[in-house]
């Protein structure tokens, strides 16, 4: 009988590190109505030109697409969408190919993105398990680039989930504070909670 008490504490402990934390925003870009509107007015900008900004911005929303499908676990989804980031990172890296001031820093992130979506499109996992151990790099390579080129107010959360990957947390990005777990989908949406924001 104890041990039964036992698992239920643990269980209950553990779901309740997992709660919805979506509130929580480290950044401080919501703090208020008010401040919320005022970022909202500036446009994104980057080290790299108006141009190269301007790509990131659109793998950033082919990432968008795969966590999406993830989040639905939706395999097939994931698999198109892997495609599409794919396709959208190689036009960034060959634009990066004339930037002789950022392409060579930003190359390894780009590269780790590209070999991820690669291995994403190649499965077909009903579950969507092996595509999310992809993203989880997908994931830390792509905060890294866009920490490397210096993104600002792209309106991008850095998410974190605690029990991904059997309790030893992995982390993605998202156009909204809102948690929706791609590691889980319906199973734990809302675990998470927003550690940064760009």
């Amino acid at each position: 009988m104890k041990s039964i008490y036992l698992i239920t504490a643990v269980l209950v402990a553990a779901l309740s590190s997992c709660g919805n934390a979506s509130n929580t925003n480290s950044g401080g870009n919501a703090d208020s109505a008010g401040a919320k509107t005022a970022v909202a007015k500036e446009p994104t900008r980057s080290k790299l030109s108006e141009t190269g900004t301007n790509k990131l911005i659109t793998v950033l929303g082919k990432y968008y697409a795969l966590k999406n499908a993830l989040v639905a676990t939706k395999a097939p989804d994931a698999g198109t969408a892997a495609s599409g980031l794919q396709a959208a990172t190689d036009s960034m890296l060959s634009f990066l190919k004339t930037d002789t001031t950022n392409g060579k820093s930003l190359q390894p992130y780009l590269d780790t993105i590209v070999t991820q979506c690669k291995v994403i499109a190649s499965f077909y996992d009903e579950s969507c398990e092996k595509q999310r151990l992809a993203f989880g790099t997908i994931s830390s390579a792509f905060y890294g680039l866009l920490k490397n080129a210096d993104l600002k107010n792209g309106h991008v959360y850095h998410e974190y989930c605690p029990m991904a990957f059997n309790d030893k947390g992995a982390f993605w990005l998202s156009d909204e504070s809102e948690i929706k777990n791609p590691y889980f989908g319906k199973k734990m949406m809302e675990c998470g909670e927003v550690i940064d924001s760009l």
